[in-house]
């Protein structure tokens, strides 16, 4: 789950992180407390800051919200110094309207939330950021002096720049990994010192709030010498949102994909992608599998949807329901490997679901597994125009012909 810069901010707040100060607002009528506010706790400089799910957003293009082609304003984050009018002003034109990003897509994000900030003086930008690397089974710390740019970028063109720092299991972070960090970027003095601090706590926050990703970009050395995040990006673990109650509170709807969120409703993981090809597959490994042998075939997968161990007639019915919500498939590719689920009631559900829905768009079915044989049976005396194939490559294969057939 993904959540906003403030509200990350305000979790690692918490833990002791070391965060740049700045208040949320939603409405134009909100800004001058705001700015009050944050001026009573000695803030004289100012930063008016979008909040969209999205990086690059410094970067990034306003658009007009009723008119598309109509640019506002470039850039979603400025900074103001003392000048409050002008931070009121942009304030003004960029909520509500439609940020794009490089990360958005061509169609943006509108600006529901707009985050005001203090304004810090610094003189270095770093980057840091704490994952799960699944290779290695353990967290990994990147570290790197190039901040405040893409960190893809800098993979790409100068990884020597990128320091990587294993944490062990059970351990946790040690001192001198602390150190290790810190020395590879550079730091001396207090800044060294206050370093080590801030990666220990922050370590910490990943850990306790079960994220999947924290990231601090850029992470800043003050004139002073002080560390602190001047942004932050907060992943949090789908699968362990039943231990934070909490943090349904924090969930945005306006910046999910309504397909995504409907198929969440039906315990389905679905994502939608650019292709023709509508994929209904259980397992993820297998359903990327399945992906890949569509494009190889000549097809594009339009989503990922997996159905999960355990699918019902209803279930699959539902998988229907979100696919043909995508005007662009033309095509419906099943691959169901039967395990848990029994591939005759799969079967029974694409009867019923094609039945109830009138489908019009050829379906490719493979089922192999448990029940299998009696699954084809099922599909080959259901009357209906659905096309079996054996093996995945046949599936796939199958369904880019059929294209071709509707195209």
């Amino acid at each position: 789950m993904k959540i906003h810069e403030y509200q990350a901010k305000s979790l690692l707040k918490k833990y002791g992180v070391a965060i740049q100060d700045g208040i949320a607002i939603r409405w134009m009528e909100e800004f001058d407390n705001a700015i009050n506010t944050l001026r009573e706790r000695g803030v004289q400089q100012f930063v008016v800051k979008s909040q969209i799910h999205a990086g690059g957003r410094g970067k990034g293009t306003v658009y007009n919200k009723s008119n598309r082609e109509e640019v506002v304003v470039q850039g979603g984050v400025k900074f103001f110094g003392g000048n409050v009018d002008a931070a009121r002003e942009y304030a003004s034109k960029i909520l509500g309207n439609i940020l794009v990003t490089h990360q958005s897509g061509a169609e943006g994000k509108e600006i529901q939330t707009i985050f005001i900030a203090e304004g810090l003086d610094y003189k270095k930008e770093l980057y840091l950021s704490i994952l799960l690397d699944r290779m290695n089974s353990k967290d990994v710390i990147m570290a790197s002096t190039e901040g405040g740019v893409e960190i893809e970028k800098v993979a790409a063109e100068t990884p020597e720049k990128i320091i990587k720092v294993w944490i062990e299991p059970g351990l946790g972070i040690q001192n001198f990994q602390a150190r290790e960090l810190a020395f590879g970027l550079g730091l001396e003095g207090n800044a060294f010192k206050d370093f080590t601090k801030f990666i220990i706590s922050l370590y910490k926050a990943y850990i306790d709030l079960d994220a999947s990703m924290l990231e601090v970009n850029p992470l800043i050395i003050t004139n002073d010498d002080r560390i602190l995040a001047l942004d932050a990006k907060i992943n949090l673990d789908d699968n362990a949102i039943f231990r934070h109650k909490e943090y349904e509170a924090l969930r945005d709807l306006n910046e999910e994909d309504p397909l995504e969120i409907e198929a969440s409703k039906s315990n389905l993981n679905y994502i939608k992608l650019d292709g023709n090809v509508g994929c209904m597959v259980n397992g993820a490994g297998l359903a990327m599998g399945t992906m890949d042998l569509i494009k190889i075939a000549g097809g594009e997968p339009a989503n990922f949807l997996d159905v999960g161990g355990s699918a019902s007639a209803e279930t699959v019915e539902n998988g229907f329901k979100i696919i043909l919500t995508d005007p662009n498939v033309k095509a419906i590719l099943i691959n169901i490997f039967g395990g848990i689920v029994r591939c005759d009631r799969v079967a029974n559900g694409v009867i019923q679901a094609s039945r109830n829905l009138n489908l019009s768009i050829p379906v490719v079915v493979r089922l192999q597994g448990t029940n299998a044989e009696e699954a084809r049976r099922i599909l080959n005396e259901s009357g209906l125009n659905l096309i079996p194939a054996d093996t995945l490559q046949d599936a796939a294969d199958k369904v880019t012909q059929a294209l071709a057939l509707v195209s």
